[in-house]
């Protein structure tokens, strides 16, 4: 791989011209400069000449150069509506892949690629250049891995059905009305966010607790799910918390079975856990729930739900969950 990306050099692109009409491979051409395969292809594709679908080096070289001295005037983005967009967007936490997706389903014949948005985010002459640089997430954290060396304890809570027993319209997201729950806890104060997440949509119901007691926790999650109907509150994947031991009264309540996944299998509610990742970009580890209002939490669930997500076709949870529970009535 290369180390630190330089522009290619006239004299690396007579080479490629020459190597070319004595037909050696792409790859054995970039095997021979020391360049990347994908290097040599994208310079083939931007600067080779149209008309011909030949590469001449001067030829090359010359549109190279022209295009490097059009991209130091101004930010690619010329649009004010698109301009617009992409800040408001920018400053809701959404990712340049992101608003690249949704842009057109929101301005009629507008379509714009991620690239060109980093492009405009990194141009020197861009307005508030360093505040947007700001808004991007910070995607390259080292993930813990959950889970490796621990031993399973045994489960302290009665009556636990297996997550190998759910239907199988849950694990394949085919139904609306399969949920995932979790708590997000604060070493600051012994209040905690209890987070439902649906599996099809991911739409997600934020509710703030006192105390993260099983009393509480089953309260929050019935006062949630009683509002959908029947058919879209089937089931609720659980872990092994103690703030759980009260799922019966869940089932009770409202109809909704749980289940429960293995100890330390996060994965097994992927949903959620993802979910969470957003949630915590508003309220970070250290955040003292106990000083947090039951308004911000709602404003954090619908930033979320109105966030478009690649996975749904850059539709919003909140677009998804609507359509479903609709054609449910």
């Amino acid at each position: 791989m290369e180390k630190g990306y330089r522009h290619l050099s006239l004299t690396e692109r007579d080479r490629i011209t020459e190597l070319r009409f004595g037909g050696m491979s792409l790859r054995a051409i970039a095997k021979e400069l020391g360049r990347s395969p994908s290097t040599l292809s994208r310079e083939l594709k931007r600067n080779a000449t149209p008309a011909y679908k030949v590469y001449l080096s001067h030829r090359a070289h010359e549109r190279a150069v022209t295009r490097k001295k059009k991209a130091g005037e101004r930010p690619r983005l010329k649009d004010e509506r698109i301009v617009s967009y992409v800040r408001i967007k920018l400053a809701e936490d959404w990712s340049p892949e992101l608003i690249a997706g949704r842009i057109s389903q929101e301005i009629r014949g507008v379509a714009i690629s991620y690239e060109a948005i980093y492009q405009y985010i990194y141009h020197p002459k861009t307005e508030g250049r360093e505040e947007l640089i700001g808004f991007l997430v910070r995607g390259h954290r080292k993930r813990k891995i959950k889970g490796i060396g621990r031993k399973e304890r045994k489960t302290k809570i009665p009556g636990r059905i297996s997550i190998e027993e759910r239907p199988v319209s849950a694990d394949n997201r085919s139904w609306f009305g399969h949920w995932e729950g979790d708590s997000l806890v604060s070493r600051k104060s012994l209040a905690a966010l209890n987070s439902l997440v649906e599996r099809k949509s991911r739409l997600l119901l934020l509710s703030r607790l006192e105390r993260k007691t099983a009393k509480q926790t089953s309260a929050a999650v019935i006062q949630r799910l009683q509002k959908f109907p029947k058919g879209a509150r089937r089931t609720l994947t659980l872990d092994n918390g103690t703030e759980n031991a009260r799922h019966k009264d869940i089932t009770e309540a409202i109809g909704t079975r749980c289940y429960f996944a293995r100890p330390y299998a996060s994965w097994q509610r992927g949903s959620n856990e993802q979910v969470n990742g957003l949630v915590r970009r508003y309220f970070p580890k250290g955040t003292d729930f106990g000083k947090i209002t039951d308004e911000q939490v709602a404003r954090v669930e619908s930033l979320i739900n109105n966030r478009p997500r690649k996975c749904l076709g850059y539709k919003t949870p909140l677009e998804v969950a609507s359509a479903s529970v609709a054609l449910q009535h």
